[in-house]
């Protein structure tokens, strides 16, 4: 079978990204996967992010706007609901995938029988760092009830198992990730984390870094399995 024929939906939602979102986009249009197709959903940007986002003429790219910030969880929720693709790839509008990312990501679906998600470790732009760095070695089964061990960004899930999974919960406005990670293994769901680096993630002026007590809430509450 020809793994072309596997369509990716990536799904990049974009608030107030005008200094990365044109590297951002330009790393998925510059992929050696050719069939997939990019959803940007802009979340209500107040500087020029919209407008970059349009200056991009590429048959592949869906653009949709939201009238106001309506936050990620939702924006991913809502961009998802146009895919066509038979997997789900993120890409955040501050990170880079490199060019063989969806490559390397439909070779594992395809080597590996009945996975429903690939993840991969990522470099930390700016710097020579890897990440996760040890982590790596221990099962993400243990993992998975103290700490979020899959980079977000790097996600690619099975469209059906997106769907199974109920998409991402929007009680959680922040950690939605690690809540749709932990809720996959809760219904064992397999999971492959591919150890070469494929993406370059920014952890500088971030959600993460910028809303950390937030997160941090979150993330205490998918650990008690709790809702917000």
């Amino acid at each position: 079978m020809n793994i072309e024929n596997n369509k990716i939906s990536v799904l990049l939602s974009t608030y107030n990204n005008e200094k990365t979102i044109k590297l951002s986009i330009g790393s998925i249009l510059d992929q050696t996967y050719k069939n997939f197709e990019l959803l940007i959903i802009d979340d209500g940007s107040e500087d020029n992010t919209l407008q970059i986002c349009k200056s991009f003429s590429d048959s592949r790219i869906k653009l949709f706007k939201n009238d106001s910030n309506i936050g990620l969880t939702k924006s991913l929720n809502k961009v998802s609901q146009y895919a066509t693709g038979k997997y789900l790839a993120r890409q955040d509008g501050d990170d880079i995938s490199l060019n063989n990312r969806l490559q390397k990501q439909i070779a594992v679906f395809n080597k590996f029988d009945n996975l429903d998600i690939v993840t991969s470790r990522a470099y930390v732009k700016n710097s020579n760092r890897i990440i996760p760095k040890y982590r790596n070695y221990i099962s993400y089964k243990i993992l998975i009830n103290y700490l979020n061990p899959f980079i977000h960004g790097t996600l690619m899930i099975k469209n059906d198992s997106f769907i199974k999974l109920n998409r991402y919960n929007e009680n959680f406005i922040y950690a939605q990730d690690y809540k749709l990670f932990y809720d996959a293994i809760k219904l064992n769901m397999k999971i492959k984390v591919i150890s070469q680096p494929i993406y370059i993630l920014n952890l500088e002026n971030n959600i993460s870094s910028n809303k950390r007590e937030d997160q941090q809430y979150y993330a205490n509450c998918v650990r008690k399995n709790l809702l917000p």
